[in-house]
């Protein structure tokens, strides 16, 4: 039999509607599980640290970093050793709108005592007053806040050994010690005794 509902489309399509935005929801829901589940498993345990006398001694395997500039909750962060300039980020809460990410290496491993700065777009880089970035006061070349451009200043340093200074820190984090650079393919004790009193970390 005929149904003479004239309603009776318009009803069956809304039904179909529904489900569909119901399904979307459940696949939505499902993924947001997922990539959360992703996130907690692959990412560094992140604990923020207490201050003075009450500070808890970094255990092995663990670091403390301090996240200033454009997140949300700047502070000193205990991340595991490992940890990435993307986890300090995450643990100081995300970035704020004006955060200049072009200005980050999120991907960059981050070293116990380092000091993650996020700037601000268009914002010059703390201590340098208008000088050029990665050069000192003193005129000697800093190994972790230099560019290429920078770094080929150095005497035998052209765009090669300079790309691999930079891949090293970004491999490794900060230089602590000018001696670090023997690790630097392509840099033996001839070169970094030319370039030790130079630099500086």
């Amino acid at each position: 039999m005929t149904s003479t509902d004239p309603v009776a489309p318009h009803r069956a399509r809304a039904r179909l509607g529904a489900g569909a935005v119901v399904a979307i929801v459940l696949v939505a829901l499902a993924v947001t599980v997922a990539i959360g589940m992703f996130r907690t498993t692959g990412a560094p345990e992140i604990v923020q640290a207490t201050t003075g006398a009450d500070a808890p001694e970094v255990g092995p395997g663990e670091i403390y970093v301090h996240v200033s500039g454009a997140v949300s909750e700047p502070g000193l962060y205990r991340l595991v050793t490992g940890a990435r300039v993307f986890d300090a980020v995450a643990a100081a809460g995300g970035l704020l709108d004006d955060a200049d990410l072009e200005a980050l290496n999120l991907a960059r491993a981050v070293a116990d005592g380092e000091q993650v700065r996020v700037p601000v777009v268009g914002e010059t880089p703390p201590g340098t007053d208008g000088a050029e970035a990665g050069i000192g006061a003193d005129g000697r070349i800093d190994l972790n806040a230099a560019d290429a451009a920078t770094l080929e200043r150095l005497p035998r340093v052209g765009p090669a050994i300079a790309a691999r200074i930079i891949e090293w820190r970004d491999a490794n984090g900060r230089f602590t010690s000018v001696e670090d650079l023997r690790a630097v393919p392509g840099i033996g004790d001839k070169m970094l005794a030319a370039l030790r009193d130079l630099v500086t970390v």
